[in-house]
């Protein structure tokens, strides 16, 4: 069970900021709210055409919330990013994102790789190398989890 399981649906981690916890890499990036709905219709990673407007938009967001001293969007911002490039290195590396070809998880699949979804992922994981050298970021990071856990 996930830290976030127990949370209602309906929760506003805007106006709760001490219910967010960062958590581990894209945990809760799906049941953030209102962050979920604001940054996920942006978050597109087919070419990298399409991948260089959404890694845009997301991060003038991350520096819209930055402004805003919104610590909960920066950081939804930043898995958002994250997840960018996770899911496009799946897709670069597996036709379909599949990795498994069992639901069990015991066979893999053989490695294909994709440039185009390649050339997409470098592009998130260039932004997410930033924002993980932010010292704004990183110290806004530490007084969140020094504050609320």
């Amino acid at each position: 069970m996930g830290y976030y399981d127990h949370f209602d649906a309906s929760t506003d981690f805007r106006k709760h900021p001490e219910k967010y916890r960062v958590g581990r890499g894209e945990q809760g990036v799906l049941m953030v709210e209102p962050y979920k709905s604001e940054i996920l219709p942006h978050w597109r990673f087919k070419t990298p055409e399409i991948a260089k407007v959404s890694c845009q938009k997301i991060s003038e967001m991350f520096e819209e919330y930055r402004k805003q001293d919104d610590f909960v969007g920066m950081d939804m911002a930043r898995k958002y990013i994250q997840m960018g490039y996770t899911r496009a290195r799946r897709y670069a590396n597996y036709k379909g994102g599949k990795k498994y070809k069992d639901a069990d998880k015991t066979e893999r699949h053989d490695r294909q790789i994709d440039e185009e979804k390649a050339a997409s992922a470098q592009i998130f994981k260039k932004r997410w190398d930033e924002i993980r050298e932010d010292e704004d970021y990183l110290s806004r990071k530490k007084a969140h989890q020094k504050q609320y856990g």
